[in-house]
């Protein structure tokens, strides 16, 4: 990242691996020290409102559009887009075996997200980023 974005300024400490189930933990509001039990129980942990749209890709994004994606992404206060490959075993299953059509062609889905805090009065101002983020690429 540093190498090639540097302009965002991130550091190690500012990113975060984990596995699939702790990223689900993560986006629902549980702290980093909490089992996957909690889930269980049903109830959230995520007070915040959110908006979020996805997008399949079937097209590489040229470098330009990545770069103007980097550039909103700083402009939001609590971005977060999620990444889900396709491709591979997926491409080879027929459409009419399962109900989901998106397979063949279809490189990877975007989810977009954008979230505040309950009450915060500039919601329109978030619903106004995740609207415009399609312009970006």
């Amino acid at each position: 990242m540093q190498k090639d974005f540097p302009e965002l300024g991130l550091t190690e400490k500012d990113c975060t691996e984990m596995s699939w189930i702790k990223s689900v933990m993560y986006i629902a509001g549980f702290p980093n020290s909490a089992a996957p039990e909690a889930l269980l129980a049903g109830k959230s942990l995520f007070k915040n409102h959110f908006k979020a749209k996805s997008d399949f890709v079937k097209e590489p994004i040229p470098v330009e559009g990545l770069e103007g994606l980097w550039k909103r992404f700083l402009e939001e206060d609590s971005p977060l887009t999620i990444w889900n490959p396709y491709g591979g075993m997926m491409s080879r299953i027929s459409e009419s075996e399962t109900p989901f059509p998106h397979r063949e062609g279809t490189l990877f889905k975007i989810q977009w997200l954008s979230t505040w805090p309950d009450g915060e009065a500039s919601e329109a101002k978030h619903m106004k980023w995740i609207r415009e983020i399609y312009f970006v690429i």
